[in-house]
Parts: C-alpha cells; sequence; structure tokens
C-alpha cells in the first residue's frame, strides 16, 4: 500500500440511473501505470470496447488525476481524461491545468468516471463526500464563463473549480472541448462527447488534506523546485509559448497558409515581442505555478477592441500563420471566441486555414461558405470562427472536423493536414522530420505533446540534424515515453525538470510522496502506458497505414526559407517508422509483439485477446 499521494477512490456517477458509487482502486493499477494518463488508459481499455460509438451512453469521460496533483509542489494542477472521441472515431486522452483536479483530490478522489446519459441537462456537484446531480437547463447553451460564475453563485460556493462546455458542443460542434477554470481538454471533442450525456459541468469543492508519506520533506524540496522552475524558465514568464513564433519562422518551420509554406511575411505583428508591447496586460498562473506563462492580452483599439484572452503558441499559429493573419487583435479575438464556444483554438484554426485554401481554390465557393473567406483576412476568419461556434451556415459543417469533411467533400482531401483525423499542430514537418514521425505516431493523432515535442532536440540545441532520418524513430519514443509518464504525475511539463523529471529520471519526489521510489522505473511506466495506448488504437482499427502524413508533406517540397527545397518522403517516414517500430517492439504493422507485452507486464491484453 502507498503511504500518501493518493486517495486510493474513484468516483463513478451514471447519468442514465442517477445512480452515485465510490470505488477502490487497485494499488497494482498505480504501480503499473502511476496515475493521470495512465491510470485513465487502463480504465479505458477495461471499460471501453471498439465498438462503442463515441456519441452513445456507452461511451465515458474517464478523468484521473496523479500522485501529485493537489500537493505543496510547483504546478500540481494537472488531471487527465480518456474518453472516444467525435472528431477522430478513435482512442482520444486529454490534459488540462485548472483547480478542478486538486479539489477532486481534496474532495477524497483519485478520480470520476461519467456514464450513460442524463434524460435532461444536468450538472454535477461535488463537495467533499456529497455528490449531486442537478438540473441545468437553464444554463444549457450559456457560455463557459457565464456557466461558471452562475454555477459558484448557485452552489454558494465561490472557491469551487468548475469544468463546463459550451454551446458548440451543445448544438453539435465534433472539435467541442471542456474549459476548465480558463484552461481547457481542448483537442479531439470530448466536450461533445459530455454534451451527448446531456452533462453541462462539473463543479468541484473539497476541503481535505492529502496524504504524503513526508509532509516535512516535501515542502522542503517544493520550496526549492519552485525557486528553481522560476529562475529556469523567465522567458516563459516574459513571453510564454509565444516565444517559438519567431524562432520557428527564422527556421523555416512556422506552418503557414495551411502549410502551403514555411514562413510567415506578416511575423513581425504576430510575434512574442509585438504582443508584449502592444496587448499584453500581465500574466496569469496556474495552479501553485511558480512561473505563470499564461499571458492575458487585451485589444484596445480596431474592430476587435474590448477582447481579452491568454493566446499560447499554439493558438497564434492556428489563427495567424495557418490563416495567413497577420492582425494579433483578430488572433486574440479568435481566441476568446472559442473559449466562450468552448471549441478547441488549433483545431478551429487548422480547419479556417484549409477553409481558406479550398475557397481560393474555387472548391468552396462564396455562396455555399456564405462569405468570402481569403487567407489573411481576420474579420473574415473571426466570422467563421463565430459561425462554427454557433453551428451556422457553413460554420456547421466546418465545426465537425476533418473526418466528416472528408467523407462529404472528398475533393479537399488533399488540402487537409492532420493524422488519424486530429489536425496538426502549428510546426512544420518538412523543416525537421521528427516533428513529422510525432504527428503519425502520436496515440491521439497528430499532436507535439503526446507524440513528442522534438523541437528542442531537432532545432534548438541542434543535437539531431532536422533532415536527417536515422535516430529519430528511438529520439521520438523516448520523448513520448517521458511524456506519458510526466502525464501521469498531475504535474506540468514546463516544471518538471525542477523535479528531476526527464528522460532520465532523477530524485526522491515521489518516494517522499508516496513511500514507493517510483524514479527508477518511470521511464518503463510511459513505454507501458504508450504501448497500452497502441493496443487500444489497434483494436479499434488502427494499422500503419493510420501513421502515414498528408501527401502535401510527403510529396510537395516548401517553397522557401531555410527548410527551402526539402520534402519528408515517404521512403524516408518509412525508414524513421520502420526504426521506431524496432525501439519499441512494434512488428512491422505497428502491433506490438506478445513478447514486449509479456515484457511490459501487459500479458492481460493477451488474455484478453
Amino acid at each position: 500500500m502507498f503511504k500518501g499521494g493518493y486517495l486510493g477512490k474513484v468516483l463513478r456517477v451514471n447519468l442514465s440511473n442517477g445512480s452515485i458509487a465510490i470505488e477502490s482502486v487497485d494499488p497494482g493499477i498505480y504501480h503499473q501505470f502511476l496515475g493521470g494518463r495512465g491510470a485513465a488508459t487502463y480504465y479505458y481499455y477495461r471499460e471501453i470496447g471498439p465498438d462503442t460509438a463515441p456519441l452513445s451512453p456507452y461511451n465515458k469521460l474517464i478523468f484521473f488525476t496523479g500522485p501529485l496533483t493537489g500537493l505543496n509542489l510547483p504546478s500540481t494542477t494537472k488531471f487527465q481524461l480518456a474518453t472516444r472521441s467525435p472528431m477522430t472515431g478513435l482512442y482520444l486522452c486529454s490534459n488540462s491545468s485548472g483547480r478542478v483536479g486538486p479539489h477532486l483530490k481534496f474532495a477524497g478522489y483519485d478520480g470520476l468516471i461519467v456514464e450513460g446519459r442524463a434524460a435532461k441537462p444536468v450538472f454535477i456537484y461535488i463537495n467533499n463526500d456529497s455528490v449531486e446531480i442537478r438540473d441545468a437547463a437553464l444554463l444549457w447553451e450559456e457560455n463557459t464563463s457565464r456557466v461558471e460564475r452562475s454555477l459558484k453563485e448557485l452552489v454558494g460556493e465561490p472557491r469551487a473549480a468548475v469544468m463546463s462546455i459550451g454551446p458548440a458542443a451543445v448544438k453539435g460542434a465534433d472539435l467541442a472541448c471542456i474549459m476548465v477554470d480558463g484552461r481547457s481538454f481542448g483537442r479531439g471533442g470530448a466536450g461533445r462527447v459530455m454534451a451527448s450525456k446531456n452533462l453541462k459541468a462539473v463543479i468541484v469543492y473539497g476541503s481535505g488534506r492529502i496524504p504524503v508519506y513526508d509532509a516535512e520533506r516535501i515542502n522542503d524540496l517544493g520550496k526549492v523546485a519552485a525557486q528553481k522552475a522560476r529562475e529556469g524558465k523567465p522567458v516563459h514568464t516574459r513571453f510564454g509559448t509565444a516565444q517559438y513564433t519567431g524562432v520557428m519562422n527564422e527556421f523555416g518551420c512556422y506552418p503557414s497558409y495551411n502549410f502551403r509554406t514555411g514562413v510567415f511575411d506578416g511575423i513581425d505583428t504576430i510575434n512574442a515581442e509585438y504582443m508584449e508591447k502592444h496587448y499584453k496586460v500581465k500574466n496569469l498562473a496556474c495552479y501553485r505555478c511558480p512561473v505563470a506563462c499564461a499571458q492575458l492580452c487585451e485589444v484596445k483599439e480596431g474592430p476587435f477592441k474590448g477582447f481579452k484572452s491568454d493566446p499560447e503558441y499554439e493558438t497564434i499559429g492556428a489563427f495567424g500563420g495557418q490563416c495567413g493573419v497577420s492582425d494579433f487583435g483578430a488572433i486574440v479575438a479568435a481566441n476568446s471566441l472559442c473559449d466562450e464556444y468552448g471549441i478547441d483554438t488549433m483545431s478551429t484554426g487548422t480547419i479556417i486555414a484549409y477553409a481558406m485554401e479550398c475557397y481560393e481554390r474555387g472548391l468552396f465557393t462564396e455562396k455555399e461558405l456564405g462569405m468570402k473567406l481569403p487567407f489573411g483576412n481576420g474579420e473574415a476568419m473571426v466570422t467563421m470562427v463565430k459561425r462554427m461556434g454557433e453551428m451556422e451556415g457553413f460554420g456547421a459543417e466546418l465545426a465537425r472536423g476533418f473526418r466528416y469533411l472528408a467523407q462529404k467533400y472528398p475533393a479537399t482531401v488533399s488540402y487537409m493536414m492532420h493524422a488519424k483525423w486530429m489536425p496538426f499542430a502549428a510546426y512544420e514537418p518538412r523543416g525537421f522530420h521528427g516533428i513529422g514521425l510525432s504527428y503519425g505516431t502520436s496515440s491521439r493523432g497528430a499532436c507535439h505533446n503526446v507524440g513528442g515535442w522534438t523541437i528542442r532536440d531537432e532545432l534548438l540545441t541542434g543535437e539531431y540534424d532536422p533532415f536527417a532520418v536515422k535516430g529519430k524513430g528511438e529520439l521520438v519514443k523516448a520523448i513520448q515515453d517521458t511524456r506519458a509518464y510526466i502525464d501521469s504525475l498531475g504535474i506540468c511539463t514546463v516544471v518538471r525538470s525542477a523535479m528531476g523529471f526527464t528522460d532520465k529520471p532523477t530524485g526522491n519526489v515521489l518516494a517522499l510522496v508516496t513511500g514507493h521510489d517510483f524514479t527508477p522505473e518511470l521511464m518503463t511506466i510511459g513505454e507501458r502506458i504508450y504501448t497500452l495506448e497502441r493496443v487500444i488504437l489497434g483494436r479499434e482499427g488502427v494499422t500503419r497505414a493510420h501513421d502515414y502524413l498528408p501527401d502535401r508533406i510527403m510529396k510537395e517540397k516548401l517553397p522557401e526559407g531555410p527548410a527551402r527545397g526539402h520534402v519528408l518522403s515517404k521512403e524516408m517516414y518509412d525508414e524513421m517508422l520502420d526504426e521506431y517500430y524496432r525501439a519499441r517492439g512494434w512488428d512491422e504493422e505497428g502491433r506490438p509483439t506478445p513478447e514486449r507485452l509479456q515484457e511490459l507486464g501487459l500479458e492481460f491484453c493477451l488474455r484478453e485477446g
């Protein structure tokens, strides 16, 4: 048994029959999967079968905290979600900051599983050991910020934490997210799953204490780690992730105009320095974060005057370079609207960029779109964000995502930048090839986080030749395994190294928290999680063919910039993919071998077929 970090309980709420149950968690699950993403993946494997439709009552929302969530350590804000995605049709993992995860633990639970479907709109209210399912009819189509304010007033607990969906999810947007105290479970459409259950929100308040094996030493360690994180991330504090906007453009790896090029001529009015000088209001911090990397911005003049939001690098990339928009005010406005409607900024911007290219090529007409939608027009872009959020006109089509659009508009598939139907992040694979492998092999479809953030190794440190293919399979595997265990701890990746959580883990944080020294096992745990995710994807129909990238990346050379003339050909990609599969112990079709499953302690996958 563990001596701290875990509560050992998961709360299960069945909305179909209104039942509420508290279940014990087998400690063996934590030994094998740590918590967070690992535990959520395990429960997904056990409870969501390959024939489960994403919007059926049999799909589930599986939320799990990690052993460090809520503790007196830097940025212990994270918790994880697993569900079947309506956007990709496959397994989805997602992580969020905010205070819901910490408060769930303060209330006495490591996890929350929501299943079934309510007969009418409801919200779940958790107040320590009191759990209620309440009517949410009056809030059903309200935006996310109003829901948060209203629920705190309704339950009379201003300190409570809230996660909710916006009107886009309610109206059927498959790219809808779940907003969590201003952060989000952003990618893959988890908000649409929540809406399909007639669940508007979950509000949580906990006042309990999380047990810790050695509280005094953890408090001392927390102070040192917080100082180290603060001193080690000054650029994050000043600029947030927007710091990479100009950097990626300088490398010729900043996707622009729907990945037609890797440089953007309007970069000087959307980079971090311009943001700081003209739009930044103040820093915002997540729970217990010493870095405070969120940059609250406000538009002070022009057509978007009054809009406020805190755009991250990916959001700036999706609405900036991808859409050819050099008006930072339009980016702030688009971000703000996405948050209120409850839609993923990355998917929204990338899909609008696709629609812009289709419009300019005559594949979508002005009449069909209900408007002109050229690259570079910030006002048109913001208007389309509104239409997607409202599920109005052609916006309702775009808000269904690439999988739906490919079925309805097959002639446009060539212009969809995705892997496994998840829109690309804001990095150009032809400019550094490891990120292409990250997109292709990511457990949730194209993703630089779950898939592996190779930017540091390929571009920033120069350790790897960005245009080489040899060694990239092993690199991506190591980054993916590291991220898998980080996502299972309950901390933000920005501060992880301050506590020794790297690809070569050090330190005794987990031993002081739980009484068990996980440190030597962490990379194996990460690999175990990633392998189980691949088993899940395999039973949902994923094969090697699904790991490939769009033709634009594999056939068209970049036309300009430092990466000019480069392409990630199928032959090059196959070499990386083969190396990656070998490093993982998977066969040539991307299936984990029986031998590797046994080595990782996943024999139950063999017994259960």
